[in-house]
């Protein structure tokens, strides 16, 4: 590749090259086989008449952090993202499975006003009587009734481990405001859910593919064994996807030898993975819809590839890109597409998805709910779905 040129973007002079040797920290790498001088002209132009001409004092540093965010936006991918500082860390916490803070879910009611969905258990939040359905009036003796971006309230609640946030609520049964000191702790976000129904069948229901899923699907996946589930329903509905690394290790759990996905960079350079000879020899069923996408479809594709499970629902997503995520110096970070993937028979469901081997809706009644708000006695996917296992179980 061509050696960079080095242009400069500073203040209001367009001369690059007499800003690039006197002040040689602000100077931006372009490609001059590429990138025309003209399209560097232009740039301090636009940033010009904004520093001189906007009705408001501009800040540099925003318009720069706005020039940032563009790069990613001019490639028309979904998915390369920009991050600043702020949604970095909340993308991480996300990504890993945990944060620090007071352990509850939250959401604006009609007036904009943070309520309690629920305080997870054993959470600080819990153990100090913090209940479903309090309002949230003030965060350290600050008024955040006015607060309309529900992001800024929560990073006001979260902080340092070990550190106490005051927290005032507002709670309508009592008519009255209550006043909680609560301590902030590491708390684990619970992307799965496990139980055994029906006597005999393994029920796992995974949200997200977290840093810790794979230890926590198999965790849970050894204990039902134990108990002598003699089949596994793997519920991978509304879930957006996750860990490459994650999903892999679990296709891994349940499959023969043999592969689960390969990937192809801009090169056409292939990397496969593949699962081992250990596998899980009792039948499977995976239900999966429309909200499926990324990771859960990487496990869908390989199961039905290698038809080890019988897939239940309705088409997935079709997100059939990998991406990396890329720390930046100042703890801002960019989330960028560098590879397509391809199930085991050569598919890129890119744009197209999986069709289930059984389709079946949610009804209507619940076609545009989660999959968390619909009740267990009406769900017809999963009342499907148990119904293939159990024929799977005592077929002869």
């Amino acid at each position: 590749m061509a050696t960079a040129a080095i242009f400069t973007v500073f203040l209001c002079i367009t001369a690059f090259f007499a800003i690039r040797f006197l002040i040689p920290k602000y100077t931006i790498n372009f490609d001059p086989n590429t990138v025309s001088i003209s399209n560097i002209n232009k740039f301090n132009q636009v940033r010009n008449i904004l520093k001189e001409d906007y009705y408001q004092n501009v800040d540099e540093n925003t318009l720069m952090e706005g020039a940032v965010g563009g790069l990613a936006n001019s490639l028309n991918d979904p998915y390369t993202v920009y991050f600043n500082k702020e949604q970095m860390q909340s993308f991480m916490e996300k990504s890993e499975g945990s944060y620090v803070g007071i352990g509850i879910s939250v959401n604006s009611d009609t007036n904009g006003i943070l309520t309690v969905i629920e305080p997870f258990a054993d959470s600080p939040a819990k153990n100090v009587g913090i209940i479903q359905g309090d309002k949230i009036i003030k965060v350290d003796g600050k008024d955040v009734t006015a607060i309309r971006d529900e992001n800024m309230v929560i990073s006001m609640i979260k902080g340092p481990e070990n550190t106490k946030v005051d927290i005032t609520v507002y709670r309508s049964a009592a008519d009255k405001s209550i006043d909680f000191s609560v301590v902030r702790r590491k708390i684990k976000i619970n992307n799965i859910k496990s139980e055994i129904v029906d006597g005999n069948l393994g029920y796992i229901k995974l949200m997200l593919f977290d840093s810790e899923i794979a230890a926590d699907f198999t965790r849970d996946l050894n204990n039902m064994l134990a108990k002598g589930i003699k089949g596994l329903i793997i519920d991978l509905r509304d879930n957006p996807g996750g860990s490459y690394e994650q999903v892999v290790a679990i296709a891994d759990r349940l499959l023969p030898e043999g592969l689960i996905v390969y990937t192809e960079d801009r090169n056409k350079t292939r990397q496969e993975k593949k699962s081992d000879r250990m596998e899980l020899d009792i039948p499977i069923v995976l239900l999966i819809n429309g909200n499926s996408a990324s990771a859960s479809e990487i496990l869908a594709g390989a199961v039905k590839d290698q038809k080890k499970g019988t897939l239940v629902g309705t088409k997935t997503f079709g997100k059939g890109l990998v991406q990396e995520l890329r720390m930046l110096e100042d703890g801002s970070g960019i989330k960028v597409t560098i590879s397509r993937y391809f199930t085991p028979s050569g598919v890129c469901i890119h744009g197209i998805g999986i069709i289930p081997d059984m389709e079946v809706g949610a009804g209507e009644e619940y076609e545009n709910q989660p999959v968390s708000q619909i009740p267990r006695n009406k769900d017809i996917q999963l009342i499907t779905a148990l119904e293939v296992l159990k024929a799977k179980i005592n077929a002869p």
